[in-house]
């Protein structure tokens, strides 16, 4: 049975717009006052604020780029049109479902099998190594921003021990992900687990095809994981377009303060942005997309030596392009994607004519 669509019902924006009436009543507690925000509002240079929307989309852009490499390391067939349409989908269904740091991956691996484009071992072996490559990236941006800060004589010993603290949490993540990745009998062990389990629920209806298809998926997995292993080609250009989307997304919120006119260090957004993408990556499915993201930055970028009101408007800004403007292109893009399913025969044929 096919997973429900997403349909746009008063529904589909209500925790959107409660987390953002949390962060407004977040900075009132904080005592921001809200006519400062709104006269700074007004300072803004539409040039560069349009330039941080570029960055923006060229973010998203190159960060499917990277996982096409790795997708398409696998034969798994999708043009990047398509692929650049999956994450978009994946994107509008991240900031619906209160489950973030998996809801994305869950909706391209339904998507690309659902359009027949590879094995869902090999779709999810494409996501999970795009994963960690994320998260490795994250720690490196966070060293980076901490080692600036220290130079820089910002910060507090407290928002160091925070930042250290979040680095060492990253790299324990990445490295049990990557132990059960390598330890197929591992995984096999927790199938074995997860299967019992469901065969109780459902009284043992489900028990053999479930086990089944849990097997030849982690079958596949596991091939795919060791294929990577023996091809660092593949994973060097992956992190190359990666590495690239990470400037484009540190990028838009340096041009949000910019174009208010009160440009900051970038060992802030190094900083800021590292720590609020590092929460929002450990895959632990908590609600973390509207609300708790903005109370974050605004009070990291205070800690940070930034006034109140220009962090809490600099927040509104930035989350205006990280969030809401996404928030329409990923519901445009959904309803593309339901209206005009993949023809895997021509999907195949384009994928031969893609870079």
């Amino acid at each position: 049975m096919e997973p429900s669509k997403p349909k746009f019902t008063y529904k589909t924006v209500l925790f959107p717009l409660l987390g953002l009436a949390g962060f407004f009543i977040y900075i009132y507690f904080f005592q921001v006052d809200l006519g400062s925000i709104i006269i700074t509002l007004q300072t803004v240079n539409p040039l560069l604020f349009g330039l941080a929307v570029g960055c923006g989309l060229l973010e998203i852009f190159f960060f499917t780029f990277s996982w096409r490499v790795l997708a398409c390391s696998l034969d798994i067939k999708m043009t990047l049109k398509r692929a650049w349409l999956y994450v978009w989908y994946g994107i509008y269904v991240d900031i619906l479902v209160p489950a973030e740091s998996v809801s994305g991956e869950v909706v391209r691996v339904y998507l690309l099998a659902r359009d027949r484009c590879g094995s869902s071992g090999k779709v999810f072996a494409s996501l999970f190594a795009h994963r960690l490559l994320g998260m490795a990236l994250n720690v490196v941006v966070l060293v980076l921003g901490i080692v600036l800060l220290s130079f820089e004589g910002l910060g507090s010993s407290f928002v160091f021990n925070f930042i250290i603290c979040v680095a060492v949490g990253i790299l324990a993540v990445i490295v049990v992900l990557m132990v059960f990745a390598l330890k197929k009998s591992w995984s096999l062990k927790v199938i074995d687990w997860g299967v019992g389990f469901v065969a109780k629920v459902s009284r043992g209806r489900w028990k053999l095809g479930f086990r089944e298809q849990t097997l030849e998926m982690v079958s596949h997995f596991h091939e795919s994981m060791s294929q990577y292993s023996r091809s660092m080609r593949v994973i060097g250009e992956s992190l190359f377009h990666l590495a690239v989307s990470w400037f484009f997304s540190l990028s838009v919120p340096y041009l949000v303060f910019y174009s208010l006119g009160h440009p900051v260090s970038w060992s802030v957004v190094l900083v800021t942005s590292a720590i609020v993408l590092a929460v929002k990556s450990i895959p632990v499915g908590v609600p973390f997309e509207v609300g708790i993201p903005e109370a974050v930055m605004t009070t990291l970028f205070f800690a940070l030596g930034i006034d109140a009101a220009l962090s809490a408007t600099a927040t509104i800004l930035t989350r205006l392009i990280t969030l809401w403007f996404r928030f329409f292109i990923g519901f445009v893009a959904q309803q593309y994607l339901e209206f005009k399913p993949a023809l895997p025969e021509r999907s195949s044929e384009k994928t031969k004519n893609v870079l």
